[in-house]
Protein backbone atom coordinates (compact mmCIF):
# COMPACT_ATOMS: atom_id res chain seq x y z
CA UNK A 1 0.00 0.00 0.00
CA UNK A 2 2.71 2.11 -0.18
CA UNK A 3 3.59 2.32 -4.13
CA UNK A 4 2.81 5.69 -6.29
CA UNK A 5 -0.48 3.93 -7.70
CA UNK A 6 -1.63 3.23 -4.16
CA UNK A 7 -1.46 6.38 -2.61
CA UNK A 8 -3.09 8.05 -6.16
CA UNK A 9 -5.92 6.22 -6.14
CA UNK A 10 -6.53 7.11 -2.61
CA UNK A 11 -7.60 9.90 -3.42
CA UNK A 12 -11.17 8.97 -5.22
CA UNK A 13 -13.75 9.96 -2.98
CA UNK A 14 -16.37 7.30 -2.10
CA UNK A 15 -20.31 8.26 -1.98
CA UNK A 16 -22.46 6.04 0.04
CA UNK A 17 -25.67 4.93 -1.85
CA UNK A 18 -28.68 7.33 -2.32
CA UNK A 19 -31.38 4.81 -3.20
CA UNK A 20 -34.99 4.30 -1.59
CA UNK A 21 -33.81 1.26 -0.30
CA UNK A 22 -30.06 2.93 0.98
CA UNK A 23 -32.21 5.55 2.74
CA UNK A 24 -35.33 2.88 4.53
CA UNK A 25 -32.00 1.00 5.43
CA UNK A 26 -30.56 4.12 7.10
CA UNK A 27 -33.72 4.55 8.99
CA UNK A 28 -34.46 0.90 10.05
CA UNK A 29 -30.90 0.28 11.35
CA UNK A 30 -31.34 2.83 13.94
CA UNK A 31 -34.19 0.53 16.09
CA UNK A 32 -32.65 -2.85 15.24
CA UNK A 33 -29.53 -4.73 17.02
CA UNK A 34 -30.04 -2.01 19.41
CA UNK A 35 -27.67 -2.47 22.82
CA UNK A 36 -29.73 0.16 25.18
CA UNK A 37 -27.54 1.36 28.34
CA UNK A 38 -28.39 4.25 31.01
CA UNK A 39 -25.95 7.18 30.90
CA UNK A 40 -25.56 9.34 33.71
CA UNK A 41 -23.22 12.70 33.88
CA UNK A 42 -22.44 14.66 36.66
CA UNK A 43 -21.15 17.63 34.72
CA UNK A 44 -22.10 18.47 30.47
CA UNK A 45 -19.26 15.87 29.17
CA UNK A 46 -17.63 16.04 25.62
CA UNK A 47 -15.51 13.87 22.84
CA UNK A 48 -13.70 15.39 20.29
CA UNK A 49 -12.88 12.86 17.71
CA UNK A 50 -11.00 12.52 14.49
CA UNK A 51 -12.16 10.23 11.71
CA UNK A 52 -9.36 8.65 9.52
CA UNK A 53 -6.54 10.41 10.82
CA UNK A 54 -5.31 12.53 8.21
CA UNK A 55 -1.74 14.26 9.13
CA UNK A 56 -3.38 17.62 10.01
CA UNK A 57 -5.50 16.24 12.73
CA UNK A 58 -2.76 14.41 14.40
CA UNK A 59 -0.66 17.56 14.81
CA UNK A 60 -2.81 20.44 14.51
CA UNK A 61 -5.68 19.18 15.58
CA UNK A 62 -4.10 16.89 18.56
CA UNK A 63 -1.73 20.11 19.73
CA UNK A 64 -5.27 22.02 20.12
CA UNK A 65 -6.49 19.49 22.39
CA UNK A 66 -3.36 19.12 24.45
CA UNK A 67 -3.11 22.78 24.62
CA UNK A 68 -6.10 23.45 26.58
CA UNK A 69 -5.08 20.32 28.53
CA UNK A 70 -7.59 17.47 27.04
CA UNK A 71 -7.00 14.78 24.73
CA UNK A 72 -9.23 13.36 21.48
CA UNK A 73 -10.48 9.98 19.98
CA UNK A 74 -8.70 8.96 16.33
CA UNK A 75 -10.77 6.84 14.54
CA UNK A 76 -8.09 4.84 12.11
CA UNK A 77 -8.30 3.28 9.03
CA UNK A 78 -5.19 1.16 9.25
CA UNK A 79 -4.94 0.60 5.31
CA UNK A 80 -5.14 3.99 4.67
CA UNK A 81 -1.76 4.93 6.60
CA UNK A 82 0.48 7.05 4.56
CA UNK A 83 -1.68 7.62 1.49
CA UNK A 84 -3.03 10.69 0.28
CA UNK A 85 -6.76 11.50 -0.34
CA UNK A 86 -9.05 15.19 -0.54
CA UNK A 87 -8.53 15.76 3.54
CA UNK A 88 -4.60 15.58 2.91
CA UNK A 89 -1.81 12.68 3.52
CA UNK A 90 -3.20 10.53 6.30
CA UNK A 91 -0.92 9.47 9.01
CA UNK A 92 0.96 6.87 10.27
CA UNK A 93 1.96 4.19 12.67
CA UNK A 94 4.57 6.87 14.42
CA UNK A 95 1.84 9.27 14.73
CA UNK A 96 -0.59 6.92 16.30
CA UNK A 97 2.77 5.82 18.79
CA UNK A 98 2.91 9.53 19.46
CA UNK A 99 -0.69 10.31 19.86
CA UNK A 100 -0.95 7.00 22.23
CA UNK A 101 2.15 8.25 24.67
CA UNK A 102 0.08 11.82 24.61
CA UNK A 103 -2.60 9.95 26.33
CA UNK A 104 -5.87 10.54 23.07
CA UNK A 105 -7.44 7.29 21.96
CA UNK A 106 -6.75 4.95 18.97
CA UNK A 107 -9.97 3.83 18.11
CA UNK A 108 -11.07 1.40 15.18
CA UNK A 109 -12.88 2.10 11.93
CA UNK A 110 -12.25 -0.61 8.82
CA UNK A 111 -9.07 -1.57 7.62
CA UNK A 112 -10.12 -0.30 4.09
CA UNK A 113 -12.59 2.45 4.99
CA UNK A 114 -15.21 -0.23 4.07
CA UNK A 115 -19.24 0.81 3.72
CA UNK A 116 -20.55 -0.79 6.65
CA UNK A 117 -24.18 0.17 5.67
CA UNK A 118 -24.05 -2.06 2.16
CA UNK A 119 -20.76 -4.53 2.42
CA UNK A 120 -22.21 -8.33 3.55
CA UNK A 121 -21.05 -9.44 7.23
CA UNK A 122 -18.28 -11.56 6.18
CA UNK A 123 -17.04 -9.00 4.73
CA UNK A 124 -17.37 -6.47 7.65
CA UNK A 125 -16.39 -8.78 9.92
CA UNK A 126 -13.10 -9.88 7.58
CA UNK A 127 -12.28 -6.27 7.21
CA UNK A 128 -12.54 -4.85 10.77
CA UNK A 129 -10.53 -7.84 12.34
CA UNK A 130 -7.79 -6.84 9.96
CA UNK A 131 -7.74 -2.95 10.84
CA UNK A 132 -8.24 -4.12 15.03
CA UNK A 133 -5.32 -6.91 14.59
CA UNK A 134 -3.01 -4.54 12.19
CA UNK A 135 -3.53 -2.03 15.20
CA UNK A 136 -2.77 -4.34 17.92
CA UNK A 137 0.59 -5.60 15.83
CA UNK A 138 1.42 -2.00 15.94
CA UNK A 139 0.42 -1.84 20.40
CA UNK A 140 -2.85 -0.29 20.36
CA UNK A 141 -5.76 -2.32 21.46
CA UNK A 142 -9.28 -0.49 20.57
CA UNK A 143 -12.42 -0.09 23.13
CA UNK A 144 -14.58 2.46 20.53
CA UNK A 145 -15.59 2.04 16.84
CA UNK A 146 -17.38 4.80 14.46
CA UNK A 147 -18.91 3.88 11.26
CA UNK A 148 -17.08 5.01 8.27
CA UNK A 149 -19.31 7.48 6.48
CA UNK A 150 -21.73 6.85 9.07
CA UNK A 151 -23.05 4.31 7.21
CA UNK A 152 -25.03 1.67 9.64
CA UNK A 153 -26.88 -1.64 8.77
CA UNK A 154 -28.54 -4.34 11.01
CA UNK A 155 -26.10 -6.43 10.21
CA UNK A 156 -23.00 -4.23 10.92
CA UNK A 157 -24.83 -3.36 14.51
CA UNK A 158 -25.29 -7.03 15.34
CA UNK A 159 -22.05 -8.27 14.42
CA UNK A 160 -19.82 -4.95 15.46
CA UNK A 161 -21.35 -4.69 18.61
CA UNK A 162 -20.13 -7.18 21.08
CA UNK A 163 -16.45 -6.74 19.81
CA UNK A 164 -16.81 -3.10 20.63
CA UNK A 165 -17.87 -0.90 23.91
CA UNK A 166 -19.65 1.36 22.09
CA UNK A 167 -20.22 1.94 18.17
CA UNK A 168 -20.31 5.73 16.73
CA UNK A 169 -22.55 7.50 13.91
CA UNK A 170 -22.81 10.66 11.87
CA UNK A 171 -26.26 11.14 13.10
CA UNK A 172 -26.69 14.08 14.97
CA UNK A 173 -27.94 14.35 18.69
CA UNK A 174 -26.72 13.47 22.36
CA UNK A 175 -26.43 11.14 24.98
CA UNK A 176 -28.18 11.36 27.95
CA UNK A 177 -30.58 9.14 29.80
CA UNK A 178 -30.85 5.97 27.26
CA UNK A 179 -29.13 5.82 24.48
CA UNK A 180 -28.01 2.88 22.03
CA UNK A 181 -24.42 1.68 22.78
CA UNK A 182 -23.66 0.36 18.86
CA UNK A 183 -25.47 3.66 17.49
CA UNK A 184 -23.57 6.65 19.52
CA UNK A 185 -25.02 9.86 17.70
CA UNK A 186 -21.94 12.06 16.46
CA UNK A 187 -22.04 15.87 15.24
CA UNK A 188 -19.80 16.67 12.58
CA UNK A 189 -17.52 19.65 12.59
CA UNK A 190 -17.76 20.68 9.20
CA UNK A 191 -18.91 22.83 6.39
CA UNK A 192 -19.63 26.07 6.37
CA UNK A 193 -22.19 25.84 9.27
CA UNK A 194 -20.32 23.10 11.11
CA UNK A 195 -19.15 25.34 14.08
CA UNK A 196 -22.84 26.30 14.42
CA UNK A 197 -24.21 23.26 14.20
CA UNK A 198 -21.43 22.03 17.15
CA UNK A 199 -22.52 24.93 19.26
CA UNK A 200 -26.21 24.32 18.97
CA UNK A 201 -26.06 20.61 20.51
CA UNK A 202 -23.28 21.77 23.02
CA UNK A 203 -25.75 24.69 24.14
CA UNK A 204 -28.86 21.82 24.10
CA UNK A 205 -26.41 19.28 26.23
CA UNK A 206 -25.17 21.99 29.03
CA UNK A 207 -28.35 22.30 31.05
CA UNK A 208 -28.71 18.18 31.11
CA UNK A 209 -25.25 17.21 31.84
CA UNK A 210 -25.28 15.20 28.45
CA UNK A 211 -22.83 13.98 26.09
CA UNK A 212 -21.92 15.55 22.90
CA UNK A 213 -19.19 13.71 20.24
CA UNK A 214 -17.91 16.35 17.63
CA UNK A 215 -16.01 14.33 14.79
CA UNK A 216 -14.29 16.22 11.96
CA UNK A 217 -11.36 15.32 9.62
CA UNK A 218 -8.33 17.52 8.56
CA UNK A 219 -7.33 20.11 10.87
CA UNK A 220 -6.06 23.01 8.49
CA UNK A 221 -6.51 26.52 7.34
CA UNK A 222 -8.29 25.65 4.08
CA UNK A 223 -9.72 22.44 4.96
CA UNK A 224 -11.64 19.99 2.83
CA UNK A 225 -15.24 19.67 2.89
CA UNK A 226 -15.02 16.90 5.73
CA UNK A 227 -12.84 19.19 8.00
CA UNK A 228 -12.08 22.59 9.88
CA UNK A 229 -10.11 25.12 10.73
CA UNK A 230 -8.02 25.46 13.67
CA UNK A 231 -9.75 28.26 14.86
CA UNK A 232 -12.92 26.98 14.76
CA UNK A 233 -11.51 23.78 17.11
CA UNK A 234 -9.94 26.03 19.22
CA UNK A 235 -13.32 27.72 19.53
CA UNK A 236 -15.02 24.56 20.70
CA UNK A 237 -12.40 23.69 22.59
CA UNK A 238 -12.05 26.42 24.76
CA UNK A 239 -15.40 27.18 24.40
CA UNK A 240 -16.64 23.67 26.13
CA UNK A 241 -14.34 24.10 28.53
CA UNK A 242 -15.13 27.52 29.46
CA UNK A 243 -19.12 26.59 29.83
CA UNK A 244 -18.06 23.85 32.31
CA UNK A 245 -17.72 20.64 30.03
CA UNK A 246 -15.60 18.18 30.79
CA UNK A 247 -13.55 17.01 27.48
CA UNK A 248 -13.11 13.18 27.36
CA UNK A 249 -11.63 10.91 25.08
CA UNK A 250 -14.68 8.54 23.64
CA UNK A 251 -13.70 5.85 26.00
CA UNK A 252 -13.36 7.63 28.86
CA UNK A 253 -16.61 9.50 28.61
CA UNK A 254 -18.09 5.54 28.77
CA UNK A 255 -15.90 5.19 31.46
CA UNK A 256 -17.39 8.20 33.45
CA UNK A 257 -20.82 8.02 31.88
CA UNK A 258 -22.43 4.60 31.72
CA UNK A 259 -24.68 3.35 34.46
CA UNK A 260 -26.00 -0.19 33.43
CA UNK A 261 -27.07 -1.96 29.93
CA UNK A 262 -30.51 -2.87 29.64
CA UNK A 263 -28.99 -6.69 29.67
CA UNK A 264 -27.35 -6.13 32.97
CA UNK A 265 -30.55 -4.70 34.17
CA UNK A 266 -32.06 -7.39 33.52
Amino acid sequence: MTDAADKKDATWVYSPGETILDKVRRKVSRFVARRPARFAFDRPTLSISFDDAPVTATTAGAEILERNGVRGTFFVSAGLAGRDSPMGVYAGFDDFRRLDAAGHEIACHTFSHLDCGRACGDLIASDVTLNDTTLLEHGFRTETFAYPYGEVSMTAKAMLGPRFKALRTVNAGMVGGTADLNWLPGVGIEGADGEAKAQKWLDKARPKNAWVILYTHDVRAEPSEWGCTPAVLERLTKGALDAGFQVLTVRDALAAGLQQTEAEAA
